[in-house]
């Protein structure tokens, strides 16, 4: 056994047995968290982890996109060659490619060769881009960046050295399946003797075992310890789009949401260690594009901060909510979240921001009575008048004063129409509510309300962390509901609809829900509503609600009525569909002043403003009031209108 196998088995245990250890230490904390199962259908989550993990799906939909998918493909590829490098180190007599037959040998000598020149050269990108046009946040230019970047360099550099000293020497039979390494073997000195190249080639060779393992060792104490975990993330992540959070038990001695890292799901804890910081959560939030102190990326950062600082390093002292300096989220930033979802539709390996964002709000509003002075008026209006306006439940009917509404009757109404607290309180939406009546008895169906008995569905309380409130009035629709026989349900609130569809469904609730625009849609196919051309409204651009969209997945019907009743396709903005902009209502934002950055509404409105409208269609009461308010701040309410699709539509009912 040659003195190079000997020494560098020492450093191979030594540098494993670490790793190992590191590896213990640092993804061990993930048990800290609470039981979360994440391992149903196997097959469907092995098929996620292969088409987003490796096939990194997600990561090449954005800008430089692909230069990270080049290096993650060059990663995967050069593991074997890695793998076998230090086998053969350990081994080599025995584990070693040139005892291949030549043809196998000449493929992976030329696909290891080209590979890792392409490696090469998207680190030198990757380094150009963190230095002359940075993403927007400082960890792209970090040290451990930089570090890692130069590792990954130095091991290519240090390959392409080993192999050019061999082909220069004469001693690499795959020389002419090898461009990069023979074009470096040119670059050596003719005349260089023999017994030189074989000590260079040797030095090469250690160069590249000592950066391999140094590499190995630093991974578990690096954000780069993603490289282990982001793809696993992908086999754990949520089968089902995130639209809800989990029911809390409610018992004497419990303890509520979030305030301690350890009281987070296991999936959440290793959530934190697959972040690979690209940003693209950050980029998509409509808080951090307007300057609010809530940056998703690094509420997870913070949650991994935490966790290692009181765990790792036991400390046990950093809060995880309002401490100062990082592994704290400041409560700013878990309040100034609209839940929209647009960072989980983004993020590469489905990290669940939003949950943990509610989970720490439970905690603020259940455990220690701490949210926006302006939540309370709310908060007791949903108590005590089931409606965010603590308006009297008499005035749930006044929408329809002028019409003949029937109350929903089980066994003769086959649709119940949960006209929602803003369809029925709010005297803009009142239009929308009475378009929508007109459409249901132009189409024909039989359709009821629960008049003055409605209740709030309560999607605001459950975003805003008022889970106890929120668990009462879903038990309270839930039941009411069962008793009365409701099978189908309409809504034109898209929160409403969601609510009802996928929150209370933890309650029991097995009836079928449409969203209004659905429902339209489905009429308009079966030819049950007469239409006639419309005219007025003019260059007509269409805003996606989050609710109706991202969480829900309905983005064809509305574009599909609408070039119907007009003729055309809306015009859509620059943010649209998946990758729509969010009005700035959701998460119980409705209820709460911006006092912080620019208004989000206004942000939006700025750029349906870019298409020069004649009018903007929503399909959203939130969206109407936003959007309302918005272009009254830009001066333009006089010339840009706000309609729900419900009333365009209703304008083009034939007589």
């Amino acid at each position: 056994m040659s003195a190079r196998v000997i020494i560098f088995s020492i450093l191979f245990a030594v540098a494993v047995i670490f790793f190992l250890y590191s590896c213990y230490r640092r993804l061990g904390l993930v048990l800290k968290g609470k039981p979360e199962n994440r391992f149903d259908a196997p097959l469907r989550r092995l098929w996620s982890m292969l088409y987003y993990g490796i096939g990194q799906r997600r990561v090449v939909e954005k800008r430089f996109g692909l230069n990270h998918f080049v290096l993650h493909w060059a990663f995967l590829i050069l593991l074997i060659s890695n793998t076998e490098f230090l086998l053969s180190g350990l081994a080599p007599d025995v584990i070693n490619l040139a005892r291949l037959p030549d043809g196998a040998y000449f493929t992976l000598s030329a696909i290891f060769d080209i590979v890792s020149v392409l490696a090469l050269v998207s680190v030198v990108l990757a380094i150009i881009r963190r230095l002359t046009f940075p993403p927007p946040y400082v960890e792209a230019r970090s040290r451990d960046a930089f570090t890692i970047l130069l590792l990954v360099a130095g091991l290519m550099i240090a390959y392409f050295g080993m192999n050019a000293c061999e082909i220069a020497a004469g001693t690499e039979r795959a020389a002419a399946y090898m461009p990069v390494s023979r074009f470096g073997a040119l670059l050596i000195p003719s005349g260089t003797g023999v017994d030189t190249l074989h000590t260079a080639g040797e030095v090469f060779w250690w160069l590249h075992a000592v950066i391999l393992l140094f590499f190995l060792n630093y991974l578990p104490y690096s954000k780069h310890i993603h490289i282990m975990t982001a793809v696993v993330n992908c086999f754990f992540r949520s089968l089902e789009k995130v639209r809800t959070q989990p029911r809390e038990e409610f018992r004497k001695g419990a303890t509520f949401g979030v305030g301690e890292v350890a009281q987070f799901s296991r999936k959440a804890l290793f959530d934190s260690f697959s972040c690979t910081e690209c940003g693209r959560c950050s980029d998509n939030c409509p808080a951090t594009f307007t300057g609010k102190r809530l940056q998703p990326r690094l509420v997870i950062h913070d949650i991994k901060v935490n966790l290692l600082r009181n765990y790792a390093e036991r400390d046990g002292k950093l809060p995880l909510i309002g401490g100062s300096g990082e592994g704290s989220v400041a409560e700013e930033a878990i309040w100034a979240c609209t839940t929209c979802g647009a960072c989980m539709e983004v993020c590469p390996v489905f990290i669940e921001h939003v949950p943990r964002i509610v989970d720490m709000r439970r905690y603020l509003v259940e455990m220690k009575a701490k949210f926006p002075e302006e939540l309370i008026t709310l908060f007791e209006n949903m108590e005590q008048r089931f409606n965010p306006w603590g308006i009297v439940p008499t005035e749930r009917t006044k929408w329809a004063q002028d019409m003949d509404v029937k109350p929903f009757e089980q066994g003769k109404t086959e649709y119940l129409f949960f006209v929602g607290c803003a369809g029925a309180f709010d005297s803009r939406n009142r239009n929308t509510t009475v378009s929508l009546a007109k459409i249901f008895n132009r189409a024909g169906i039989s359709w009821g309300t629960l008049g003055r008995d409605e209740m709030c569905c309560g999607d605001s309380l459950r975003r805003l962390g008022n889970e106890y409130v929120f668990d009462r009035l879903a038990q309270a629709n839930v039941k009411m509901l069962r008793e009365r026989g409701v099978k189908k349900v309409i809504t034109q609130c898209p929160h409403c609809y969601s609510t009802l569809k996928n929150d209370y469904r933890q309650y029991g609730a097995d009836f079928e829900v449409v969203h209004h625009v659905e429902l339209i849609a489905r009429f308009i196919r079966d030819s049950r509503l007469r239409l006639k051309p419309l005219t007025g409204t003019g260059n007509l651009v269409f805003h996606d609600s989050c609710y109706l969209g991202r969480y829900n997945g309905i983005y064809d019907a509305p574009r599909d009525v609408l070039a119907a009743v007009t003729g055309k396709a809306p015009v859509e903005m620059k943010r649209s569909r998946s990758r729509a902009f969010c009005c700035g209502a959701g998460g119980g934002r409705m209820w709460m002043e911006e006092n912080e950055g620019r208004l989000i509404n206004v942000a939006r409105v700025e750029e349906a403003l870019e298409k020069d409208p004649q009018a903007v269609c929503v399909c959203c009461p939130y969206c109407m009031t936003m959007f309302d308010d918005g272009l009254k701040d830009k001066g333009v309410a006089d010339r840009v209108q706000v309609l729900d699709l419900a009333e365009i539509v209703a304008r083009s009912l034939a007589d």
